[in-house]
């Protein structure tokens, strides 16, 4: 595993970089750890070292069948040496699923919930339930985002990359960008790469921010052209640029984040959105676990 100090930051050259002069440099999030890494490292730390300080022996959480999240808590359950339960959206399909069945192996225990359910997962009796039935354990939202999980993504931005202009991050659930919006200096702006259609994930990250009491001194805005369809859908284009930008960098991009996000960066450049001499940031987030299921549901290689 690495220390946050230890993560490669590493510098990406393109024509286009020097055409615009500007410089570009990817921070390896997903070199933290083999079996959990990426932001999700940064999200569950301190909620897996709050359960175990509170006593608990089992974490549950949501997510659907292809989430990173679901992957990354049953990692974490095997390494902090927790049980976990990950309460599936809707039907359980056997077999299952790369995502799933690396869950599975790892340890979780599958609950598959109606969908017309899960709607209310945040409901009491919905908890309750739960509770009943897997004897009260820690629970972590969907996505994995809460104050712990805030906490933890503060610790990306170490001050040693102080030196970037720009950074720029997928949003999901908005937990990474609000962690790294709360340590970016005042100078930096913060690029928020929206993976979900809809001009609502700007207002869902400022209220998360409010929640949570978060003033960011930097510039912060969440740029939401570049969702190809929406969460999870893709076009020939994107699956174009990832194979691309994999054989210029042999650095391995997913369709869901960080190729959609990396995608938007390179676009940005190319319309002029980043002034001469900008130093740029890249947080590659992992969720390269996806990969295979991506692969499957779809029968597209992506790598050879």
């Amino acid at each position: 595993m690495l220390k946050p100090n230890e993560i490669p930051v590493q510098p990406l050259s393109f024509p286009l970089f020097q055409e615009k002069k500007v410089s570009v440099s990817i921070l390896r999030l997903d070199m933290v750890h083999p079996d959990l890494p990426g932001n999700k490292f940064f999200k569950l730390r301190y909620n897996l070292l709050d359960a175990q300080e509170k006593g608990f022996r089992r974490i549950l959480t949501f997510g659907g069948a292809y989430s990173n999240h679901i992957y990354a808590t049953a990692a974490a359950g095997a390494l902090y040496g927790l049980s976990t339960v990950g309460v599936i959206r809707g039907e359980l399909i056997r077999p299952l699923n790369p995502t799933l069945e690396a869950a599975e192996k790892f340890g979780m225990v599958l609950y598959p919930m109606e969908r017309s359910v899960y709607l209310k997962k945040e409901q009491a009796q919905v908890l309750d339930e739960l509770r009943g039935r897997f004897g009260s354990p820690y629970f972590i939202p969907e996505g994995g985002t809460n104050a712990l999980a805030i906490k933890g993504c503060k610790e990306i931005l170490l001050p040693k990359l102080g030196v970037f202009t720009h950074v720029a991050t997928c949003v999901g659930t908005g937990g990474t960008i609000a962690g790294i919006a709360a340590s970016a200096l005042a100078q930096q702006s913060v690029l928020g790469f929206s993976a979900l259609m809809g001009e609502f994930m700007k207002e869902s990250v400022r209220n998360l921010l409010e929640i949570h009491g978060i003033k960011p001194q930097c510039n912060l805005d969440v740029i939401t052209d570049y969702h190809f369809g929406g969460y999870a859908k893709h076009t020939q284009e994107l699956i174009t640029f990832i194979r691309e930008f994999y054989r210029q960098t042999n650095i391995e991009l997913d369709p869901i984040y960080t190729g959609k996000m990396v995608y938007g960066v390179f676009d940005k450049i190319r319309a002029g959105y980043f002034p001469p001499q900008s130093k740029i940031l890249i947080v590659h987030s992992g969720g390269l676990q996806g990969i295979k299921g991506f692969e499957a549901r779809w029968g597209i290689t992506l790598y050879p």
